[in-house]
């Protein structure tokens, strides 16, 4: 049997892995605005934590990290009307931010870091 569109309908979520919930809550709350969905105890002691951004449908999942993975891209591109006031939200928030990037014809983005060290990017939607 092969997946077709009536066997997957879409993406829920994207789960992002971190060492500290409460740390990766109030970052992705404070430092990005993301609104909290849900916020339950799981039976292993954790929690299942659900975010979005903005009126946006895609949810993130803050999972506890599985012990000496290693973190990096994740893949993940974050939008924004403004870029420049994005980063420097995220500046003030003293979050590991790189510069903007700005090349002819392509929106302005840039890389950034949550404190468990994933990378993700916000791309300036024109």
């Amino acid at each position: 049997m092969t997946a077709t569109a009536a066997h997957i309908t879409g993406i829920r979520t994207v789960s992002i892995p971190v060492d500290d919930q409460d740390a990766a809550l109030a970052f992705y709350t404070d430092a990005l605005g993301f609104r909290v969905l849900r916020d339950h105890p799981t039976p292993n002691g954790g929690r299942w934590i659900e975010l979005a951004a903005g009126s946006d449908d895609a949810i993130v999942t803050l999972e506890p990290a599985v012990p000496g993975v290693t973190r990096g891209p994740i893949g993940i591109r974050f939008s924004t009307d403004d870029a420049e006031a994005a980063h420097a939200a995220l500046l003030a928030a003293a979050a590991d931010t790189d510069d903007i990037l700005r090349w002819p014809g392509v929106p302005a983005m840039f890389a950034f870091r949550d404190p468990d060290g994933n990378t993700f990017s916000i791309t300036e939607i024109a």
